[in-house]
């Protein structure tokens, strides 16, 4: 499902989460006492990254919300999977959550042959919360001025082009990896160790093209520096209004960053329904939207069952795109 008729949807389910709420809250007199801890919002990236302040933005709010605190715990490695198997296998209490970002999780499902958890059945969904998009770039020597330019280009001469990302197996490369898919071009990934290398050296010339996060390139791009090709979100952004989206040349191309907040399997569900509740009220905080908006997120919401139904498409839309590049876990 794509994530733009996803969240046509989600307005339709808003009065239903509130009634669903209310309901169970009052259904289930065992949990009326939670939270009696501090609850624990797991990262799977490291401290200081757009993520983290993500997940402290959203923990501030939803602290004073919950009145109880809570506690941001970085757990970065095996490409999130360290951080998604310590909650999958924690106590489904509504004390431990996971920001999940979900097409990283979805590609793991396809790119790892054994994991220790499943993506589907090892999380109860509770809502998702923001999206950032990715722009492919180009350095002004490249002979094109939009997408439609570039697939030209590519065309005449598959396999010359290159293009960088922040590593083989991650949502950059994947993006590439799609939009060869569905252009029939052979733009040829070349791997970075992080997303600044990548950057560096299309700014510099070194390769031809860069999948990038969209706020890390506004600047160049102002400058002259470099070229936008088109940004990898269903709709434009409200930070490079006039940058076209891909999807306007190739219909149904989507890549975003899409994060999310997930339990334990097995997290009540008046739990998940109170966190679903109270996410949504921190989410509208302006002070919050306006902080995020400036890390380059855009707020999203939905249903638990939205989310869950999101997850699962996710990881049909890339197990083909990662059998067809040949990803292995590196």
């Amino acid at each position: 499902m794509a994530f733009s008729k996803l969240l046509q949807r989600a307005s339709s389910g808003v009065a239903v989460t509130a009634f669903a709420t209310v309901t169970a809250l009052s259904a289930l007199p065992a949990y009326a006492a939670w939270p009696d801890k501090p609850i624990r919002l797991v990262v799977p990236f490291a401290a200081g990254g757009p993520s983290d302040v993500l997940a402290r933005g959203i923990g501030q709010k939803l602290s004073a919300s919950l009145g109880t605190p809570v506690l941001i715990d970085n757990k970065p490695g095996a490409g999130t999977n360290l951080a998604a198997d310590l909650v999958a296998k924690s106590p489904a209490d509504g004390n431990t959550l996971f920001l999940m970002m979900v097409g990283t999780q979805a590609i793991n499902e396809a790119m790892y042959p054994k994991m220790s958890y499943n993506t589907v059945k090892d999380f109860a969904p509770v809502t998702l919360v923001a999206s950032s998009s990715l722009m492919l770039v180009a350095h002004p020597s490249l002979p094109v001025k939009n997408l439609k330019d570039l697939v030209a280009l590519a065309k005449a001469s598959p396999g010359k082009l290159n293009f960088g990302s922040s590593g083989s197996g991650t949502p950059l490369h994947l993006g590439g990896e799609l939009l060869n898919n569905r252009a029939g071009t052979k733009i040829v990934h070349v791997p970075y160790k992080g997303a600044a290398p990548a950057l560096n050296d299309v700014l510099g010339g070194q390769i031809e093209l860069a999948m990038v996060g969209t706020p890390s390139a506004l600047q160049y791009i102002k400058s002259g520096r470099l070229t936008p090709i088109g940004l990898t979100s269903a709709q434009r952004s409200a930070l490079a209004p006039d940058v076209p989206t891909i999807a306007e040349t190739l219909p149904g191309y989507e890549v975003e960053l899409v994060y999310a907040i997930v339990a334990p399997a097995g997290t009540p569900k008046d739990v998940v329904a109170r966190l679903n509740t109270d996410l949504h009220k921190a989410l509208q905080d302006p002070e919050l939207r306006d902080r995020l908006l400036g890390q380059g997120f855009e707020v999203r919401n939905s249903t638990p069952e939205q989310l869950g139904t999101y997850i699962q498409a996710e990881i049909a839309k890339w197990a083909p795109i990662v059998k067809q590049a040949g990803v292995k876990p590196e």
